[in-house]
């Protein structure tokens, strides 16, 4: 878009500057009180899980967009997610193991081969699961340029060829979300396998030491990446505001609709939920690239159909049809979560049983899903509109 043409957008889409000053209002704040800034009244501990949550948030928005406005219940988005973390995790892993292993091979008296050296990193990250070599898929590990292209090409081509074959064929309602919740058990199932080629259950661990930065604070680290996922959600709500508004988006909301007196007026209807299908699995495989360096691991589990369930949880409690509403939804499960199961909950001790908030965190987020669905069927973002409309 040209520099006028998103000073309209934005002039007839008042929710959407809303949203984006808020995020950089946000985005300051947090900023100016971080560790990193000298101030020190936020921890780094606080600003990953802020950092987390903004990831989190673009990704609630993908679903909001593939669910909400086009009709999709896709229950395999958080595998797109996961992808991305996989394919920047692999990067991270080679980059940090090659540089150790440099530095424990200096010492030799004769220097090295390449070979040696490959052999070396492959069996420090492979020997957790007995083996000593590089799988195929490794083969690009070594440049993040390719390995950040994987982050997109992967999750889009998957999302590609599953969806033109699912709608190719109508696949609709909820037997396209038990096909979309398969393919994701498929994924975790093969993932869990030590020679998947990605070290089975174990995962990748240690992605927040990021190489070439060894001698930089946790603390700066943080903040950066909390400022990439805070840009990266800027980018993702404008690219979707854009997306869903004018023709595209009234097209995609009456798919959702009547899918069949769309396809009756001529358009498309496949092309149209393919485009939508894959754009919001690449964003959803760039949300997962930038939350697990902030998460420092990423695991099979990580990828379970559960995970993509909770997605669709956040999205309607914030308010399906409402990319400020998936936001809330993502922003309000993510931050009590972190609250309840972290430990800063007080236990609460009835006399004869004793409530663990870790145990029950689940319950109470499925309360609030039921609470939600039956007080406010809009979401929290209903609330919100109420109070607009008032003043």
């Amino acid at each position: 878009m040209t520099k006028a043409l998103s000073k309209t957008f934005l002039i007839r889409h008042p929710s959407t500057l809303w949203v984006l000053a808020s995020l950089g209002l946000f985005t300051l704040i947090v900023s100016v009180l971080s560790e990193a800034a000298g101030t020190g009244l936020i921890s780094t501990s606080f600003v990953k899980t802020l950092g987390k949550t903004l990831c989190l948030c673009l990704i609630a928005i993908a679903m909001d967009v593939v669910w909400g406005y086009c009709g999709i219940l896709s229950l395999g988005h958080f595998a797109f997610f996961g992808i991305g973390g996989y394919a920047i995790g692999m990067w991270l892993m080679y980059a940090r193991t090659e540089a150790i292993v440099a530095q424990n091979l200096s010492a030799n008296l004769i220097p090295p081969t390449d070979s040696e050296i490959s052999d070396a990193i492959a069996t420090q990250i492979f020997g957790v699961v007995g083996a000593s070599e590089f799988p195929a898929i490794w083969a690009f590990s070594h440049s993040l340029t390719l390995q950040l292209l994987m982050v997109l090409l992967v999750p889009g081509l998957l999302a590609l060829v599953f969806g033109w074959l699912a709608f190719r064929s109508r696949v609709t309602g909820v037997y396209l979300s038990i096909l979309t919740q398969a393919m994701t058990l498929a994924l975790a199932l093969y993932l869990f396998q030590n020679d998947s080629g990605l070290r089975g259950n174990n995962g990748l661990s240690g992605l927040q030491n990021i190489p070439g930065f060894e001698a930089t604070s946790q603390a700066v680290i943080s903040l950066a990446f909390f400022w990439a996922s805070a840009l990266a959600l800027a980018l993702g709500y404008l690219l979707f505001a854009w997306v869903t508004a004018g023709k595209m988006g009234s097209v995609i909301r009456a798919i959702r609709d009547d899918e069949a007196r769309v396809r009756f007026l001529g358009y498309q209807v496949e092309s149209y939920k393919l485009f939508v299908f894959t754009l919001t699995a690449v964003v959803s495989g760039i949300a997962g690239a930038l939350y697990y360096p902030q998460a420092g691991i990423i695991n099979p589990a990580e990828i379970a159909p559960i995970a993509s369930i909770y997605l669709a949880v956040w999205v309607a409690i914030g308010g399906r049809g409402k990319l400020y509403g998936a936001i809330i939804g993502a922003v309000f499960v993510s931050l009590l979560s972190s609250y309840f199961t972290g430990g800063s909950a007080p236990d609460i001790n009835l006399g004869f049983y004793v409530i663990k908030w870790t145990d029950w965190w689940l319950v109470l987020l499925g309360l609030s899903f039921v609470a939600v669905t039956l007080l406010f069927p809009g979401g929290i973002a209903s609330l919100f509109d109420k109070l607009a409309r008032k003043q």
